[in-house]
């Protein structure tokens, strides 16, 4: 539906909005940084689970290997729900601070892998 021309349009309703300050350079090429390290680190991992004898590999193997090894799937389980408990928030609009805490291993484990490979070459 259009709006009624005569309807009063506030003159302040932005006004709310004038101490908002637009991000800096330095902070853009932090947030850059940090991103490029997750994503280091995600590949990081991912190339070490799905190589030959990677570590998905050798987990299942172990995991599946008798049946005492298989008794640990319901503590595994536990200590995934146990951890997505501890870092997730309690609310949609609440924020925790530990819930940057695994962008941060994230972070170091990418690093490990850049140093890694700026080291091998």
């Amino acid at each position: 539906m259009a709006k009624n021309p005569r309807e009063k349009v506030d003159p302040n309703k932005y006004l709310k909005n004038k101490d908002i300050q637009a991000e800096s350079k330095l902070s853009v090429l932090i947030a850059v940084i940090k991103m490029g390290l997750v994503l280091a680190g995600i590949a990081g991992i991912a190339m070490e689970f799905f190589r030959d004898g990677g570590w998905l590999k050798s987990a299942l193997a172990w995991l599946f290997d008798s049946t005492e090894h298989m008794m640990f799937i319901p503590v595994i389980i536990f200590v995934m729900w146990l951890l997505n408990r501890i870092f997730s928030a309690a609310g949609k609009g609440e924020t925790k601070k530990s819930g940057d805490f695994p962008m941060y291993i994230m972070m170091a484990i990418g690093a490990y892998y850049i140093f890694l490979y700026l080291t091998a070459a």
